[in-house]
């Protein structure tokens, strides 16, 4: 018989049990990994550009914050002490916080609700239109506009002599001072604040309101929701910590305040930063002559609380406007 013509099957290499060596690296790839090392490590020359804001907030934060708040806690000679700080829990002092709070929580309030208000009612307007342009050149003006030139248009304007004041007892014989000159105490506070509070609020609410997208009110729509539906389960619990870190904000501001209430109010003090001037400039506080240390003190801590949760209140909006 003939020799079978089946192929014989390949020969298959046995493997090897030397390991395999690495080629060589080239030199240039050394290099070039060590030029992309120090590249890293050295600080971009955007970074530089902020060396004088830097040194700003150093000289004009940082360092006068440290020394208000060490002043509370050293006496007359220089010595360490905590009787200072003890005067915290005088009852003059005490009351001093607290109308700030209820003065800062009520014009926060009241800021924020109308701010919200006025921002939703812009949303129909165009972006790029004159009103929303006249809007926020206004709003970004008015939350600057503070102080002794505001506390002036608010005495002109309804001071005991001035111009509406004088119209109403006048011609309507209505007299808005009648049971006391309410300007010039706690109460008159209320209307400067909320001068300012209201584009506060515009400035910092209205980008939240922007950042709604349209399809999730379509998603809603498509999924047989109605308008209350949407608002209710879909926008405002995505604008709540917007909303929150602004009402913080508007808080911080007005806990901040000094110069309208100063203008205002020249007798007495009656909030916390008025205590402050009091504490500079009076001379019978006996053993107590860096009260206003202390005072800065409280504030820091009301203050540092206070942006802690705007922070983390716009770090859980800032999800949702990526």
């Amino acid at each position: 018989m003939p020799p079978s013509s089946t192929p014989s099957p390949p020969h298959r290499r046995r493997p090897s049990c030397r390991p395999r060596t690495r080629a060589p690296r080239e030199p240039h790839c050394s290099a070039r990994s060590g030029r992309l090392l120090s590249a890293r490590r050295r600080p971009p020359a955007a970074a530089f550009g902020l060396l004088p804001f830097a040194a700003y907030v150093l000289l004009f934060l940082v360092v006068p914050t440290v020394i208000a708040v060490g002043t509370g806690f050293v006496d007359q000679d220089g010595a360490f002490t905590l009787a200072t700080v003890a005067a915290l829990g005088d009852p003059v002092v005490l009351g001093a916080f607290f109308n700030s709070f209820w003065l800062s929580a009520l014009t926060a309030v009241i800021g924020a609700t109308v701010g919200a208000a006025a921002c939703y009612a812009l949303l129909g307007a165009p972006s790029g239109g004159p009103l929303r342009a006249v809007v926020d050149s206004l709003s970004g003006v008015l939350a600057q506009f503070g102080g002794v030139m505001l506390a002036f248009a608010f005495i002109a304007t309804i001071g005991i002599q001035g111009m509406v004041t004088v119209v109403l007892r006048d011609s309507f014989g209505v007299d808005i001072f009648a049971d006391g000159v309410w300007l010039y105490e706690m109460p008159g506070l209320v209307l400067p604040y909320i001068y300012f509070q209201v584009p506060l609020m515009i400035i910092t609410f209205m980008p939240a309101l922007q950042a709604l997208k349209p399809t999730w009110a379509e998603a809603n729509a498509t999924l047989g929701g109605s308008r209350s539906t949407y608002w209710l389960r879909i926008a405002l619990p995505i604008l709540a910590p917007s909303f929150l870190g602004s009402l913080l904000l508007l808080f911080a501001n007005a806990f901040s305040s000094y110069a309208t209430a100063a203008a205002l109010t020249s007798q007495g003090s009656q909030i916390v930063p008025l205590q402050i001037r009091s504490a500079l400039t009076s001379e019978t506080l006996l053993g107590r002559e860096n009260l206003a240390g202390a005072l800065a003190l409280g504030m820091v801590v009301v203050m540092g609380l206070v942006m802690f949760g705007y922070s983390a209140l716009q770090a859980r909006a800032a999800r949702w406007q990526r």
